[in-house]
Parts: C-alpha cells; sequence; structure tokens
C-alpha cells in the first residue's frame, strides 16, 4: 500500500479528489452506468485512502500521527500495547518519544460519507438526481433542437420568398422597361418621321427653287441679248421668256419642331405611365348610399367632410349611422389594389378597409375581428393602429398623404406615407372576403372647422367641390 503524503489529507487535496469522482460520474449517459463507475472510482481511489492499514477498514474515529499517517484511534492504540517503548509508526516505522494522537475531522467527514454513499438509499437517490438532470439536459437539447429546425425552415422560407420578390420586382421593374422602352421607340420613330418630311419637303422645293433660278437666268440672258440687238438698231422682237408659276417661300415651322420635342418629356411619359401600373392609383369615389347623414361630400364626390347639419336621408342597410363613416363604391374581392387620401388639414382621421359584411349600424372598434384594418390619427400627431389594443405607431414626420395596398391574393393590408412611400404598417392577416376601401374624417372639436378628406385623382389631383 502506497504512503499517504501530507497534500493527500490536506482540505483542498481532498476536495479535488471528492470533485473528480462527482465529475466523472456526470459524464456518464445512463445513472446504473454512473453509480456502477463512481462506485469503482471510488474502490480505488478515495476509498483506498480512507482505508485504515492495520484493521483494513474505513477509518472509525480517524486519528493522526506526527508523521502524517492516519489510522483508527482504536487500532493504534491497540498496536501500541503490543509494542515495547519507544512507540512507532505501523506504516512508516518511525519512532515517538509519545503516544501523542491529533483527532482529524475531516478525515471523519470524508469517512461518514463514503460510507452514505454506499447505501442503497443514497444510490437511488443519486440515481434520480442524474436521471432527473438527463432529461432536463435531453430536453434543452430537444429545444435547442426544435429551435435548430425552426432557424432552417425559416431560412428556406426567406430564400424562396426572397427569390419570389426579386422575379417580381424584376417582373414590375421589366414591364416599366418595356413600356419606356416602347414609348422610346415610338417617339424616336414619329421624330424621323416627322423629320424626313420636313427634309422632304425642303429638298423637293429646293429643287424647284433650283430648276426656277436656271429658267430666271436663261431669261436675263435672252433679254440681255436682245438689248444688245436693240442698241444696234436692228429690228427685233419681245423674245419668248421661260414662264412657270412663281414659286413661294415654304413654311416651315422650325421653331413648333423643337419645342414639340423640348416639352417636359418625362411628365408627359410619367402621366402615360399611369394607364399601364399594375396596381395604379385607383380613381375611386366616395359611395353616397354608405356616408353617416352627417357627412357631405363633393359634386364629383370625391371629397367628404362633416356637415353642420344632418342631412334626409333613406335607411339602408349599407349606410352607417352610429360613427361618421363612408364606403368607397368599389369593392374588391382579387387582385391587388392601391389608392391615396389627402389628410393634410385634418388632426384626425381614420382609414384602411371594411369587409362588406362588416355591422354598419352599431359602433364597433375598427379592428380585424370586426372586420376593419384601419389607420389612425388623434389630436394631430398621435398615430395608432386598429388592434386589440390599439398599436400605438411612431412616425418622424406627419404625412400629408396616405396610401393604402389591398392584396387580395396574400390577405394583406399596408399603408404608406405617400409623401415618401414609406410603409407605416403591415397587416399581414388581411381581409379574405369582398372587402371596400373605407373613410373617416371624424367628428371635429369643438370650436374648430371641419376638414376635408379628399381621395386623389392621377395625375390631377381633385379640386374642391362643396
Amino acid at each position: 500500500m502506497r504512503q499517504t503524503s501530507v497534500g493527500d489529507c490536506s482540505l483542498s487535496g481532498l476536495h479535488r479528489k471528492a470533485d473528480i469522482e462527482v465529475s466523472e460520474v456526470e459524464v456518464k449517459e445512463t445513472p446504473a452506468d454512473v453509480v456502477k463507475m463512481a462506485s469503482s472510482k471510488s474502490k480505488l481511489s478515495l476509498r483506498e485512502d480512507l482505508t485504515c492499514v492495520i484493521c483494513f477498514e474505513l477509518f472509525k474515529d480517524p486519528v493522526m500521527l506526527d508523521c502524517m499517517h492516519h489510522f483508527c484511534r482504536t487500532c493504534i492504540t491497540s498496536y501500541w500495547r503490543t509494542v515495547r517503548s519507544p512507540v512507532s509508526c505501523p506504516q512508516c516505522r518511525k519512532q515517538f518519544p509519545s503516544k501523542r494522537v491529533h483527532t482529524n475531522y475531516l478525515v471523519a467527514g470524508l469517512v461518514e460519507k463514503v460510507r452514505a454513499s454506499s447505501s442503497s438509499r443514497s444510490v437511488k437517490y443519486l440515481e434520480k438526481q442524474l436521471k432527473d438532470c438527463l432529461e432536463s439536459q435531453r430536453s434543452v437539447k430537444d429545444g435547442y433542437a426544435t429551435m435548430i429546425r425552426g432557424d432552417r425552415e425559416k431560412m428556406d422560407k426567406t430564400i424562396k420568398i426572397g427569390a419570389e420578390l426579386q422575379s417580381r420586382v424584376h417582373s414590375d421593374f421589366q414591364a416599366l422597361h418595356n413600356f419606356l422602352q416602347a414609348e422610346e421607340e415610338n417617339m424616336m420613330e414619329e421624330l424621323r418621321r416627322e423629320q424626313e418630311e420636313m427634309l422632304l419637303g425642303l429638298e423637293r422645293h429646293l429643287e424647284a427653287l433650283q430648276v426656277a433660278m436656271r429658267d430666271v437666268e436663261q431669261n436675263i440672258n435672252t433679254l440681255r441679248q436682245t438689248a444688245s440687238s436693240v442698241q444696234q438698231s436692228v429690228l427685233v422682237e419681245l423674245p419668248e421668256l421661260n414662264s412657270r408659276p412663281p414659286l413661294q417661300e415654304l413654311h416651315i415651322n422650325i421653331t413648333a419642331f423643337r419645342s414639340k420635342r423640348i416639352a417636359p418629356l418625362q411628365y408627359t411619359i410619367w402621366r402615360k405611365m399611369f394607364q399601364h401600373l399594375k396596381p395604379g392609383p385607383a380613381p375611386l369615389i366616395f359611395d353616397e348610399d354608405t356616408a353617416h347623414p352627417s357627412l357631405q361630400l363633393s359634386r364629383n364626390k370625391t371629397q367628404v367632410v362633416e356637415g353642420d347639419n344632418m342631412t334626409i336621408y333613406t335607411s339602408n342597410a349599407k349606410r352607417f349611422l352610429q360613427c361618421v363613416n363612408i364606403l368607397a363604391t368599389e369593392g374588391f374581392q382579387s387582385g391587388s389594389h392601391y389608392w391615396e387620401v389627402d389628410v393634410s388639414n385634418n388632426r384626425k382621421w381614420d382609414l384602411g378597409v371594411a369587409l362588406e359584411s362588416a355591422n354598419r349600424q352599431a359602433r364597433v372598434k375598427l379592428c380585424p375581428e370586426n372586420g376593419y384594418w384601419t389607420l389612425r390619427l388623434r389630436n394631430g400627431n398621435q398615430y395608432s393602429v386598429g388592434t386589440q389594443p390599439w398599436t400605438p405607431l411612431t412616425v418622424m414626420t406627419s404625412p400629408s398623404r396616405i396610401g393604402v395596398f389591398l392584396d387580395c391574393e396574400e390577405s394583406t393590408v399596408s399603408f404608406y406615407n405617400a409623401d415618401n412611400m414609406e410603409l407605416l404598417y403591415f397587416f399581414f392577416n388581411g381581409p379574405r372576403q369582398k372587402a371596400f376601401p373605407f373613410f373617416s374624417p371624424c367628428l371635429s372639436e369643438r370650436g374648430q372647422k371641419a376638414q376635408a378628406i379628399c381621395i386623389l385623382h392621377f395625375p390631377a389631383q381633385c379640386p374642391m367641390q362643396f
């Protein structure tokens, strides 16, 4: 048996041994295997260090001699009774002048722990702890595996959506490129044709002038010769001259030709482009049959404002009666659609989309659960989205125009600051049934003049017509 050094009996040394045993137990895969391995390691290391070399059992009331070796108190006492003085260590044979021993409480505590760990109850408790720990780690592993699968699915979906968006962006720009290219080719062809016609006319007029010039020169020569004969008193007659209808100056307005082509070309094409935008700003008008009785429409039905008095109205299921709301005449259930509303003079409004089936007779919150997808303004600078509860929005610059985009195929509703096309909010759970553009100028505050909201028609905007 090896000798026990001072370091082996120190507090840090014994704790390191215990830590080693615990770490070795924790890395095993099953509780049964861990217990077996821990027991085996204990017998080979820590249990050996805590065994008395006299009785070959775990220390009972361990004591330490001056040589730092440990024995059971009864074992060393009994041993010294059998030997003559001076007494010595049974292990290293070092002699001592007296039978003095030192109680080692640390070793005694470790012995008790080793004894306790050898009981079946302790083993079962350790098994349970290890099982619980193993299940906890497996649960964490399963959670990580789920997140990994989720991230990979999101990556695949992001790649797929990115490819779809790239294709859509390319298609939209290609349509614009094709339109612009066709317009450029048509305009260049028209320009060449007009230029060729002008040049051809000038060329023919120039040729006619040159022929007329030759005739005139011949006439001049003939007249000179005749005049010379007259001076010589030779009787002559007036010669016959080349006679053609006189040519007039060719009037070609080069200034008009030039000004026609240096007009605001980009703006002209921009106006024509609106007919080809998909979607382009829809030229909506308000549906008078849905208007709250206190609302007043312009003559062209593109503007609405709160009136001073309620108008006489016909009762129908389409009309809003509790709130100052109104719909557009045209509803949508397929395709994608975009429209813009001028709100530059308003301190409060509600805009968005409403289901055809939404309740118009009762006062309800404007949220998707009730068939409304809306954005609202209050107090001139407080923006929020119609959700349960309201979702406040931070808008750095108050827009003068609001753009609303309804994609029926994707069931989404988006709101934009139409001044710079910044996205303000996006509903991903939009309407799946027929829906109508929704508007409300809201009730004006006491002492403030009611302000109209206007559906913009492009390229020209709507004038005030009340």
